[in-house]
């Protein structure tokens, strides 16, 4: 779906019928483009990870990262799904290099998240154009309605996550995600979604962007969590990361990019 001129209403209406909805044209091209840039300063920082191993731990001291989930663009989006009082949860950059690239087998988010009440949103911005031969998200709408799936370990295939939902998937009924880098895709916690591995020439960067209301705690035995980050209005029931002061020695700086 489509949704650039959407009402506020539309959107929170496909997004309840569908488990997902995208929003053309979010972000503007100078911020997507020093988000790739800031990608590629990760990955020369943390040239142990693969670039599907950019994790919410690195978030701590990552005032770039920090300020882009907290774009009031993204912000005002999550909180027609949400509310106003919202909180950083986890943030993980997905990259697949050119023609490799780990598959993310079929899954919902909510099997993972120590997450009480399972409200929360999460924000799928495309850093690259992500196409169908590069490995784009695929979902299989309504799916969100089917409670949330037990996992089994997948041993035969190597992935991201090493485990899958334990449901049988109709590939047939699954939709491809292709969106333009500054597009958006929103998704609820159940929804099942998967995506290939990248067998065209290009990267296929994504920023994976999980919002909670205040209100939902996080059952952590680390709190604050890594990533727990108070992003606008009331704190409500967590406790929550300082944010990092920008090191110019140490940090990434989009101006020099």
């Amino acid at each position: 779906m489509n949704s650039t001129n959407a009402r506020p209403d539309e959107l929170v209406d496909a997004y309840t019928r569908d488990g997902y909805v995208v929003v053309r044209d979010v972000l503007d091209e100078e911020l997507v483009t020093a988000a790739g840039l800031h990608v590629d300063w990760m990955q020369q920082r943390h040239p142990d990870r693969l670039g599907e191993d950019l994790g919410h731990d690195l978030i701590t001291d990552d005032p770039f990262w920090l300020s882009l989930v907290a774009d009031d663009r993204l912000l005002d989006l999550a909180a027609r799904f949400i509310g106003d009082d919202i909180a950083l949860f986890a943030s993980h950059y997905i990259c697949k290099p050119a023609g490799s690239g780990r598959p993310v087998l079929w899954h919902q988010d909510a099997g993972y998240w120590p997450l009480e009440p399972m409200v929360a949103v999460t924000l799928w911005l495309a850093i690259d154009a992500s196409t169908t031969e590069n490995g784009c998200l695929r979902v299989v709408p309504g799916s969100h309605l089917g409670g949330v799936h037990e996992r089994r370990s997948r041993d035969d295939v190597v992935s991201v996550f090493g485990d899958e939902s334990a449901v049988d998937v109709d590939e047939s009924s699954a939709i491809d995600l292709v969106l333009a880098s500054g597009d958006v895709e929103i998704h609820h916690p159940s929804l099942l979604h998967s995506s290939g591995p990248n067998t065209s020439a290009d990267r296929r960067c994504g920023l994976t962007i999980r919002y909670i209301p205040t209100t939902t705690r996080i059952l952590s035995d680390e709190q604050p969590y890594a990533s727990a980050f108070l992003l606008r209005g009331d704190p409500g029931v967590n406790v929550y990361q300082v944010p990092p002061t920008h090191d110019p020695e140490r940090h990434f700086n989009a101006q020099l990019a």
